[in-house]
């Protein structure tokens, strides 16, 4: 994970418009080379040095990143009590297991209606420029704020959450541990503790890195080619560029709908239909795909760049039009795409391991089951009635405990690496658990009076 760096009080400013310069800079390099691709050359050393991951994560000066105020975020993010009833946490929509979106088109408000526009993932916006679709935050710790107070997302109450926090002697311990400056629960704080978390939020390096690092056996065939492509003849990327695969700007990319975007933040009809570029790190997790979620799969997306742009004045000038790809070229983007995304959905360290409890009293737990490698080890145990079985992932990988036995049918949440599951058994028998991600994993377990 790339190490944290304090942006220098006066060069914050200086060092934005540096980076945009870059990123600039390397559109225009990107765009220049993905030319020569096209042409038929190839120079890996170029993409090499544009896709290459920076080695520090940005942080602004007036909100330090400590260990403290991060553990106090990861806490916050999953807290219930920032909403309105007390029901609905930031980790609600921002599922870890699903790279921090939550499977559907567009979340349910608190009104039964879908919200406008789908769950953006949260992996590395510590390099963010703007924040949400259409960039109407300047900052993590103002992005923070919006979903809590939005009456059809969280539909918050900051001052009662304060007074909750407060009155909660674990939670104001956790504040003075997190702001030793100022060791008290207010909502600048909250805020602040919530950016820190999201700015660890930096996705690990997949095997598309491996190939940046120069690794030329990292790519197999298929994917190499659908890299070449990515930077030439399909000119994805115009806008998917650097090592987070987006150039943070703005794009209609002719998708049907009426939403202004990006257009009625700024005013200007030129950009109406307009979104944010979306990175393309762990893609193969936050499906479906778009700021209105309106694209199943990667095969749709590509397959929408090919030939279903709608075409209308505000439609960006850096997207291709009619892109001639046959089958095979589409599924060898598809399959370059996947090298962004890990084989399994991963758990940044920062967020704190859970225990799922599914019955029985969890601190009682006497045996102990691992998963790693997907597999149950041990394959079969063997308790008495009331013993509770303690299952911990153990493993690189997200799983799932089903059990089903004599007057019992349990199915666990997402189980992601360092969490635990425990069971209760009240009745003799046979049970069989399996992994629901990962169904060959199989266990056994044998109860007796």
């Amino acid at each position: 994970m790339p190490r944290t760096r304090r942006f220098e009080p006066g060069l914050r400013l200086a060092g934005l418009a540096l980076a945009g310069l870059g990123l600039a800079g390397l559109c225009l390099g990107a765009f220049s080379a993905s030319v020569r691709a096209g042409s038929g050359t190839f120079d890996a050393d170029h993409w090499r040095r544009v896709f290459a991951r920076p080695e520090y994560a940005p942080m602004p000066t007036g909100n330090a990143t400590t260990p403290e105020k991060v553990a106090l975020g990861a806490m916050l993010f999953e807290d219930p009590r920032l909403s309105g009833d007390g029901t609905v946490s930031c980790a609600t929509c921002h599922q870890a297991e699903l790279s921090f979106t939550d499977g559907v088109p567009r979340h349910e408000g608190h009104d039964g209606q879908p919200l406008d526009r789908r769950t953006p993932s949260l992996w590395n916006t510590a390099w963010g420029l703007s924040w949400f679709w259409d960039g109407r935050a300047a900052g993590l710790e103002a992005q923070a704020a919006e979903p809590i107070l939005n009456k059809r997302e969280m539909a918050g109450d900051v001052r009662r959450a304060v007074e909750i926090l407060a009155a909660d002697a674990s939670a104001s311990r956790s504040f003075a541990r997190a702001f030793p400056e100022d060791p008290t629960v207010t909502r600048d704080n909250i805020l602040k503790a919530l950016a820190a978390f999201q700015r660890t939020l930096v996705s690990p390096e997949t095997k598309f890195d491996r190939w940046v690092k120069g690794n030329d056996d990292a790519l197999d065939q298929d994917e190499m080619a659908g890299f070449r492509l990515f930077v030439g003849r399909a000119r994805c990327v115009s806008c998917h560029t650097g090592w987070r695969f987006t150039d943070e700007a703005f794009h209609d990319i002719g998708l049907p709908g009426t939403d202004p975007g990006r257009g009625a933040v700024l005013g200007l009809k030129e950009v109406d239909n307009a979104f944010k570029t979306p990175s393309l790190r762990e893609r193969v997790w936050t499906a479906p795909y778009t700021h209105d979620g309106s694209l199943t799969t990667l095969e749709d997306v590509v397959d929408h760049y090919a030939d279903r742009v709608i075409e209308r004045p505000t439609v960006s000038a850096d997207l291709p039009r009619r892109i001639e790809l046959n089958a095979t070229e589409r599924a060898q983007l598809v399959a370059f795409l996947s090298t962004l995304s890990s084989e399994d959905p991963p758990r940044p360290a920062s967020l704190p391991a859970r225990t799922i409890a599914l019955g029985g009293d969890a601190q009682a737990a006497t045996t102990f089951v691992g998963q790693k490698n997907r597999r149950f080890t041990p394959g079969a145990v063997l308790l008495k009635v009331g013993e509770v079985l303690r299952i911990v992932n153990d493993d690189t990988r997200v799983h799932n405990v089903r059990i089903d036995g004599p007057g019992m049918s349990v199915n666990s949440d997402a189980q992601n690496p360092g969490d635990t599951v425990t069971v209760g058994f009240d009745q003799p028998g046979r049970y069989d658990a399996i992994c629901g991600v990962h169904p060959e994993m199989r266990l056994t377990v044998q109860v007796e009076p």
